[in-house]
Order: structure tokens, then C-alpha cells, then sequence
């Protein structure tokens, strides 16, 4: 599975990767929003063997991919989209600090849309964020989701319950924005 953007090649993760997502994947600042981390080694050759796995699934549901900048390979983050209900599917995001502010997620999840309506023929495509992580929210706006609401309290982990914030897309509304671009260019 592979996918190219202007800047970006989106691929599967390999074994070899582990180290690449380790480095950010240990780091409290990018895990302080997720349910997972601040990885161990253990945590992240876990995650990697986990995620070779579902590539194996047939029907494969979930995708969980490595950003590769296209110049020189750097592997800079992960995106992935999982299929709920088989026309629902959620996406999420994770990059390396060290890259983040430039574009690159929102490049990455807007080729994940792509593929989620295009290949996978997803009806409706969501992401949830933190109230308080506003990069996260922003990527979301950048790729044309619209704010559903807030979900109160509804997530349990790292010892307490928390919110999130909830926008989506449907297949409809990308491909009116897909139009409007081509038609601008």
C-alpha cells in the first residue's frame, strides 16, 4: 500500500521502521494527546508487529502508514484510517516534532481521504482531537471536516476521563471540494 502527494510518499510500515517511530513515538510532548505513551522500545516493536499483522487481514480494515518525505525517504510520522461499520472510518495523525508546522500532516490525512472514499468507498470519514490540541484540530479544518461537537467525557485512559472534539467529512463533501480545486487549478 503506498500513496504519493506533492512531498510525500504514505506507505506501509515495515519491521525496519520501529526506530524512526520510536524516536517521536517515546516523547511525552507528542503523546501528552494520545491514548498510547510515551512508548517503551517493547511498546513500539509491540505496535510494529501489531500493525504487520492487520496488513495481513483480508478484508484489510485497518491502515496504519508511515509519512515518508518523497525527497529522501525520512520516515516523519504515522497516519492511519480504520474502517468502522464498513462506511464510517476514523483517521489520526502523528508527527515527529521535528516536522511538525509545515503542511505535512494535513498533506497526509488529505491523501488518506482520497483513499478512504475513492478506494474504500467510505461514506463518512471522522477524526477526534483533545479540546486543547489545537494543531490537531486545525489539520482537521485544513482537510475540509466540519466540526460535529463535543463528546464529553467519553474516553477513559491514562487515569481520568476526557473530551473530545469530533468533526467529519462525507464522500459528498469531498467531492465537491475536489471539484472546486480542479476547477481553481
Amino acid at each position: 500500500m503506498q500513496l504519493e502527494t506533492d512531498r510525500l510518499i504514505i506507505r506501509d510500515i515495515l519491521e525496519t521502521d520501529w526506530k524512526s517511530i520510536h524516536s517521536y513515538t517515546s516523547m511525552p510532548e507528542v503523546t501528552q494527546h494520545t491514548a498510547w505513551g510515551p512508548n517503551t522500545e517493547e511498546d513500539t516493536r509491540a505496535y510494529v508487529k501489531f500493525v504487520l499483522d492487520t496488513q495481513q487481514a483480508h478484508p484489510r480494515e485497518g491502515f496504519e502508514l508511515a509519512i515518508c518525505l518523497k525527497s529522501d525517504g525520512t520516515l516523519l510520522g504515522g497516519v492511519g484510517i480504520h474502517v468502522m461499520e464498513k462506511t464510517n472510518a476514523e483517521i489520526g495523525y502523528v508527527l515527529n516534532p521535528t516536522y511538525q508546522g509545515k503542511g505535512y500532516a494535513a498533506e497526509a490525512a488529505s491523501a488518506l481521504l482520497g483513499f478512504g472514499f475513492n478506494k474504500l468507498g467510505i461514506h463518512r470519514i471522522y477524526a477526534k482531537c483533545r479540546p486543547h490540541n489545537t494543531a490537531s484540530e486545525n489539520v482537521m479544518k485544513k482537510i475540509g471536516m466540519q466540526c460535529e461537537g463535543l463528546l464529553r467525557e467519553h474516553w477513559f485512559y491514562k487515569g481520568s476521563f476526557h473530551d473530545s472534539v469530533l468533526y467529519s467529512i462525507l464522500a459528498t463533501e469531498y467531492a465537491h471540494e475536489q471539484f472546486q480545486r480542479n476547477t481553481k487549478s
